[in-house]
């Protein structure tokens, strides 16, 4: 099987090869949502890279459980990988509190517990390639036995340690691996000690960084991130080409909106990608998204249906 991604060691740098082939049709994009089981996400698609900053232990543990138990229940295969503030034993107990059978989902092999420290730091060293290739091990593995993909949660056990750079970097390639593998992440962060230039570096290796406070949930606003600036920019630039208002408005997400834009003045999916620098799959996948919930058929209806014009026009 072929390696994803090679790496010299101390440079951190990578070289990109071939994605391994997967076992679906990748000339079209995979739209199917995944329910993340956390209220303030909702549904994501594969390949979704989530940070949680949390304040508590109780804050972990509930949405940990909450994150697992909609993954079993779309047949996805769960991996925790858990380190302080909690023990297995505490996480195994939450899950059998909050999920029902949870023992027959241990027993199958639906869920795996690990120690963080074993998985990331096996004999006290830290090597980035063979953490991510573990991570696709188990995702191709999950696949082979029937499930859907793969579920991960990783506590970050390396805050205020020296290998807090290696780890920054580790996440910024693992969020380039997993865009078209039938993979969800969250990484988990202590919010009590994570110092604020902590918050922006982990903030601008995720998607969506988001913190539990005392079981209440909110977004982490971080305006310095280059892709949220971007797609700023490129959304006040093309205000004037999408009407205020046109069927279906309502319901396309801000993100959805940009992309839209884009296909009205006429980008293809490789320009759009690299006006937004995100991918052309998240473009695929976004397009054909708004396709769905506007209940159009092809580029030309949709288009037509955005600046009203008639459709024998």
């Amino acid at each position: 099987m072929n390696k994803p991604y090679t790496f010299r060691e101390g440079s951190h740098a990578r070289r990109r090869r071939r994605p391994i082939g997967l076992s679906w049709d990748e000339s079209e994009p995979d739209t199917a949502l995944r329910k993340t089981g956390i209220d303030l996400i909702g549904d994501v698609p594969w390949g979704t890279h989530i940070c949680m900053f949390y304040e508590t232990k109780q804050d972990l543990l509930d949405t940990n459980v909450d994150y697992f138990r909609a993954g079993l229940e779309s047949n996805e295969y769960g991996l925790w990988a858990i380190s302080d503030p909690i023990s297995l034993e505490e996480a195994t107990e939450a899950l059998r509190r909050g999920i029902p059978d949870c023992d027959r989902h241990l027993a199958c092999g639906n869920i795996e517990l690990a120690a963080g420290y074993d998985w990331y730091l096996p004999g006290g060293q830290f090597e980035l390639g063979k953490i991510i290739q573990g991570w696709h091990r188990k995702h191709y593995g999950a696949l082979a036995a029937g499930h859907e993909g793969l579920r991960i949660c990783g506590n970050a056990l390396w805050q205020q340690t020296e290998l807090w750079k290696d780890f920054c970097d580790y996440e910024r390639v693992l969020d380039d691996s997993i865009d078209g593998h039938r993979m969800l992440i969250l990484c988990t962060y202590s919010l009590g000690t994570s110092r604020a230039r902590d918050i922006l570096d982990v903030a601008r290796a995720h998607q969506c960084t988001i913190a539990r406070r005392n079981g209440e949930w909110e977004f982490l606003k971080v305006p310095a991130l280059d892709r949220m600036r971007n797609e700023l920019r490129v959304l006040n630039e093309d205000l004037d080409v999408l009407p205020h208002a046109f069927p279906g408005h309502e319901i396309l997400t801000p993100r959805e909106k940009v992309i839209l834009a884009q296909i009205v003045r006429g980008a293809s999916n490789k320009e759009t990608a690299r006006t937004l620098k995100i991918s052309p799959r998240t473009v695929e996948f976004h397009r054909a998204n708004i396709m769905r919930k506007l209940d159009v058929k092809n580029t030309i209806e949709l288009v037509r249906l955005v600046l009203g014009e008639p459709a024998n026009g």
